[in-house]
């Protein structure tokens, strides 16, 4: 070593350090990006939806009937409360714009919460789960076939569970890539599949599912109590103008009466009669799609029994209406989070994979160790002629040099003052790692190596876990 040249041995083994933030690395392309504003998920969501106030309204592509639905109530109501109610709080009382008032804001707001809500959409698999699901589908059907070869077979449709002694079948969606839970179906008019479906309604606008049939329900029968109280106090109206002025002046006096009482008469029968299909199967337990398709029965004996019943009508109108709502599954206002970076890794072959901003900070003021080599007794020199620790070569750049853990013995050390050591301390113990001591500092080049030097190069050695070969190599060479 030449002291203070800078241009010896030392310097060829220095470390040198690696740049994790090198501008020539295409691995590191995504730190150079310009930062883009983060995307919502109803954004990019797959399903035929549209999304208002920043995704906190959720609807059905086709909304043309909902706003006829609008209309209807809002002048309806609105010619209601001109024509009919002044007449009718001097004429009988004024209790009956207050619960008309009610009855309209009711209505109103469970319509408003079924046509803006998630009625229950399940989220899509991602590629990732799909390909699992159908790699994992493909070995059971290759290992109930008996084979495991080629050509592509569609997943099975169907899957079986027990559901309160009842087997209930689970369809796979094509579309979502998922097993559907029970009572869930695919909406084909809004593209998702909606736990707990019970129908596509587009008089709201929105699918009826799981997190908003209760609101669907009240709304159909708040509507019903509001339709027929207009249409009770109309015909009351033109009664009473009637016994004054006549029938048709009293038509003449207030022709929106006319309007009111025909388009609550020709709407009430549906309304009254929806109000009253949904309260039987709101009793059994019941949805929509499973009556229509007669799935289950409510008589026990039958096989094909409701599993969902509780057996009590009280009980089954408490599950439907006053349990607890259940959260929506696809966060629509929630934010993409962006792919997480692989950055470049050191050029001696190491890639990082997923490393943060610090962890490669610190593998570039600490670079990574190679695997110390082994010595192999092919490798080991002769008596006298070179030294076991060879000279440091020069590195490229990102090729730290490992530290060596033995110590720098000189020609002048030579290998037969240790071989002797096998048959004159034959008795001797190795120290335990536990009771050896700690290791030297490198020795003076040219200094003899006493005994308790030989006692600290073996110990070391076993630290080092020197392969058993080389060891027998030491003694071959001895017995020659």
């Amino acid at each position: 070593m030449t002291p203070g040249g800078g241009s010896g041995p030392m310097k060829d083994c220095e470390y040198s350090q690696i740049s994790t933030h090198s501008s020539s690395s295409p691995m590191e392309s995504p730190h150079k990006k310009k930062k883009t504003a983060p995307k919502r998920k109803w954004e990019v969501f797959p399903g035929r939806n549209k999304f208002f106030c920043n995704g906190r309204i959720m609807m059905a592509r086709q909304t043309g009937v909902f706003y006829l639905t609008l209309v209807l109530i809002l002048v309806t109501s609105g010619l209601f409360f001109t024509f009919d109610c002044p007449y009718l709080s001097e004429k009988i009382t004024p209790a009956i714009p207050a619960i008309g008032g009610i009855l309209f804001f009711f209505v109103m707001g469970t319509l408003l919460r079924t046509s803006f809500s998630d009625p229950g959409v399940l989220p899509r698999a991602t590629p990732d789960e799909a390909a699992d699901l159908e790699r994992q589908i493909g070995n059971t059907e290759d290992i109930a076939n008996g084979s495991s070869s080629g050509g592509y077979r569609p997943p099975p449709r169907t899957k079986e569970v027990i559901i309160n002694g009842q087997t209930v079948k689970l369809k796979y969606c094509f579309t979502c890539k998922i097993f559907r839970p029970p009572r869930a179906s695919h909406c084909s008019l809004c593209d998702n599949c909606v736990e707990r479906f019970d129908h596509h309604c587009p008089w709201v606008g929105n699918c009826v599912g799981k997190r908003n049939y209760r609101f669907f329900y009240m709304f159909i029968l708040s509507l019903s109590f509001l339709t027929v109280f207009i249409f009770a106090f109309v015909i009351t109206h033109v009664i009473l103008r009637s016994q004054q002025a006549g029938f048709l002046n009293a038509l003449k006096d207030s022709p929106a009466s006319v309007l009111e009482a025909v388009v609550c008469f020709f709407s009430v029968w549906s309304i009254v009669g929806l109000s009253g299909f949904h309260t039987y199967l709101i009793s059994s337990n019941q949805t929509t799609n499973e009556d229509i398709k007669g799935s289950w029965s409510n008589k026990r004996g039958k096989e094909n029994y409701n599993p969902y019943s509780y057996g009590n009508i009280f009980t089954n109108c408490c599950a439907a209406l006053c349990g607890p709502l259940s959260p929506s599954l696809i966060d629509r206002r929630g934010f993409i989070q962006p792919d997480t970076p692989q950055l470049a890794g050191p050029s001696n072959g190491i890639t990082m994979y997923g490393a943060t901003q610090s962890q490669s900070n610190m593998a570039a003021a600490t670079p990574l160790l190679q695997s110390e080599p082994s010595i192999n007794s092919e490798e080991l020199p002769l008596p006298g002629k070179t030294s076991i620790s060879g000279p440091c070569a020069t590195l490229t750049l990102g090729q730290p040099t490992p530290p060596s853990s033995m110590p720098n013995l000189t020609s002048d050390t030579g290998l037969t003052d240790m071989i002797p050591l096998k048959e004159e301390h034959e008795g001797h113990q190795f120290l335990t790692p536990e009771e050896a001591p700690s290791p030297p500092g490198m020795l003076p080049s040219g200094s003899p190596i006493t005994h308790s030097h030989t006692m600290h190069v073996l110990s070391l050695a076993s630290q080092d876990s020197l392969h058993e070969d080389s060891v027998r190599g030491l003694v071959k060479l001895s017995s020659v």
